[in-house]
């Protein structure tokens, strides 16, 4: 059988640790927690699910931390995790499942789901390195947004699941920090920590410095593919929000160049039309959403609802806007098999019922 063991880096996280141990403790051989300072009851949680807790002396970077736990592991593969994920019980099952007689690997790619509703659905989802095989040659890299760059024998479980269950956190300018540190120590950016330099100054509401750095990110031509067309989509909502739409159109249409068109492009796309009242090009578009499959395999970002459940909504209102009532109703019906207790889908239903009760 596989050892396997949970390799955690945290900082005052009383408030989900527990949550997040508890959901996990059954499938590891050893859990290590790797402590950067916490001021709060963290480590006293800690040590009600494991005696290897270690302090470490934040140094501005993610990836020497993380790298510290897993130099703590005696186990052969490493698995981490955040304090604010958690794992389903179906999850916890699969991965003893593979401890005991899965296939080998060097890392395993497992979908990390960040957004989902009250059922578990899955919202907002990528694949991530998340089963590393122990060995020095398998370790992390960049200071934020760290990666361990996946090499060997790469194993894709789909049924493997963690869930970011990230709630009530405010949001802060740490990552952006880091970046400004990097510069102000003069260090070169990556292709890939220049394109999440450019999102930390977007989520930051830096809204010029942001368009100038997505830019130069795709002006240089060296990004992943699918950092690539996420670019373009950032670098379109920041031209929305400065009102620029038709630079905005250009971004999304310049994504085009680097892969099959994404849902999540192609709702946009729809988004903008129907704002400019430009409605039975919003339908075109928001049906090529609609017909659009998305690859959680190709490591991308995938935001779900932009593939079925948003364009469906949206057809509902624009064909309703055209006075074409039939097809208006046939998407709405489409929309509530996908979310039956969605807000809107609860108010369009009140509305059609209305309707027909007015017209009978």
């Amino acid at each position: 059988m596989k050892s396997l063991a949970l390799c955690m880096i945290v900082k005052d996280e009383e408030a989900c640790l527990g949550n997040c141990l508890s959901s996990v403790k059954d499938c590891f051989d050893e859990i290590i927690i790797v402590d950067t300072g916490s001021i709060d009851k963290t480590k006293e949680i800690a040590k009600k699910y494991t005696d290897k807790i270690f302090d470490y002396q934040w140094e501005y970077d993610f990836s020497k931390a993380r790298n510290f736990s897993f130099d703590k592991s005696s186990s052969e593969y490493n698995m981490w995790l955040d304090a604010d994920d958690i794992l389903l019980d179906e999850t916890v099952k699969k991965i003893k499942e593979w401890k005991e007689y899965g296939e080998e690997c060097d890392c395993m790619m497992c979908k990390y789901v960040t957004s989902f509703d009250e059922n578990f659905t899955p919202l907002f989802e990528f694949s991530r390195e998340r089963i590393i095989r122990n060995s020095p040659n398998l370790r992390w890299q960049d200071p934020i947004h760290e990666v361990i760059t996946p090499n060997g024998k790469i194993l894709f479980r789909e049924d493997i699941v963690v869930y970011h269950n990230k709630k009530n956190k405010p949001f802060t300018d740490r990552n952006l920090n880091i970046y400004k540190k990097m510069i102000q120590d003069g260090k070169k950016f990556s292709p890939r920590q220049q394109f999440y330099y450019a999102r930390e100054l977007y989520f930051n509401n830096l809204i010029d410095e942001a368009i100038h750095q997505f830019s130069i990110f795709l002006s240089e031509g060296k990004g992943w593919k699918e950092n690539n067309i996420e670019a373009c989509l950032n670098l379109a909502k920041c031209y929305q929000r400065k009102g620029e739409i038709n630079n905005s159109l250009t971004a999304l249409f310049g994504s085009f160049i680097y892969g099959v068109p994404r849902g999540e492009i192609l709702y946009e796309i729809g988004r903008i039309f129907e704002g400019e009242r430009k409605i039975k090009e919003a339908i075109y578009w928001y049906k090529e959403a609609l017909q659009s499959n998305p690859n959680i395999e190709s490591g991308g970002f995938v935001n779900t609802d932009c593939y079925n459940f948003l364009p469906a909504l949206q057809l509902c209102v624009c064909y309703y806007k055209i006075g074409d009532i039939e097809n208006s109703f046939l998407y709405h019906k489409l929309s509530k098999e996908i979310k039956p207790n969605d807000k809107n889908v609860i108010y369009n239903d009140k509305f059609f019922k209305n309707l027909l009760k007015n017209k009978g």
